[in-house]
């Protein structure tokens, strides 16, 4: 957490951040619709109103223009008469082109893109939410200022699109040898792989706090789901267990409050199976990544060996 912030500053951005979540799945209780419920949208509340997250902030017109333009890619896509995986494929592409585009590395954009392919999303609530949520979560940036003082453009190393679709690809492949295809996608996760592939700097203690705590979210939110009726009161007590976990494992990861909301969206039958799924996920992408960013350390020094 942004260690320059009063107690009484976090106290204040911790109850807004968590009041909009409870807001949201309690629209969508009233409703009676799921599709307001937009996980990442937790992640983007506590990322940027909270921890201050200079990447997801940087640019506030982005908040709002870039995960409503990859929802609407994964809207679009969703209705094309082809297979999941191949629907799945072809969002994280054109997601991808679109962020080299418009020049922008936030990562929650890949999480609304593809939630509409994992909702099977087909009613414009979902589309209408993400237009209203991202609009509050920019609004909120720009009329608190919290972009002030931090750096409007920097270097993007758009080789780690690359990469990260590669990694996808060998995921996907591996999730249609085993025969769960719904499990291609677990947007918590994808958002943080994206994120740290993007850091200079990954080590392995912190893979595996990421691993820990990713899958101990899906537990916890699989499990209230099962066992508790209210999704209000699910999403209540959520959001205090992760502020828990978070505070225990030491770490700042706003995905892990977007992980609890994910069986409201996800198949009820794939639900049982998303605290596995995610640990899975999680080692894979993660030690790929830790893999990777070893080998190109070595790449390096062997090139600066040569050089000099």
């Amino acid at each position: 957490m942004n260690a320059s912030l009063s107690k009484s500053t976090k106290i204040k951005a911790y109850t807004v951040a968590f009041l909009l979540i409870i807001i949201m799945v309690t629209t969508s209780v009233i409703m009676k619709d799921p599709e307001v419920i937009l996980p990442e949208i937790a992640a983007m509340a506590i990322g940027m109103w909270v921890y201050r997250e200079a990447g997801w902030i940087r640019q506030p017109s982005k908040i709002f223009i870039a995960p409503s333009v990859t929802a609407g890619i994964g809207f679009a896509v969703n209705q094309l008469n082809i297979s999941y995986l191949g629907k799945v494929i072809l969002t994280l592409v054109l997601i991808m082109l679109f962020l080299r585009i418009i020049k922008s590395n936030l990562a929650p954009s890949i999480a609304t893109g593809l939630l509409p392919l994992v909702m099977n999303s087909v009613e414009w609530t979902f589309m209408l939410s993400v237009l209203f949520f991202t609009f509050i979560l920019m609004l909120g940036v720009q009329t608190l200022g919290l972009n002030k003082g931090i750096e409007k453009k920097v270097r993007i190393q758009y080789k780690y699109m690359n990469v990260f679709l590669l990694l996808n690809v060998i995921w996907i492949g591996l999730i249609w040898i085993v025969g769960f295809p719904q499990l291609a996608v677990i947007p918590p996760v994808l958002v943080v792989v994206y994120e740290v592939l993007q850091k200079p700097m990954y080590n392995g203690k912190m893979a595996v706090k990421q691993v820990v705590s990713l899958t101990i979210s899906a537990t916890v939110g699989s499990f209230l789901y099962f066992t508790i009726d209210s999704w209000i009161i699910i999403t209540i007590l959520s959001i205090l267990l992760m502020l828990i976990l978070l505070k225990i494992v030491g770490i700042r990861l706003p995905a892990v409050y977007a992980f609890p909301l994910i069986p409201f969206v996800f198949p009820e039958e794939i639900v049982a199976k998303l605290p596995i799924a995610a640990f899975i996920a999680s080692v894979f992408f993660f030690g790929s990544v830790l893999a990777y960013k070893k080998l190109e350390k070595l790449f390096r020094s062997k090139i600066n060996q040569v050089n000099e």
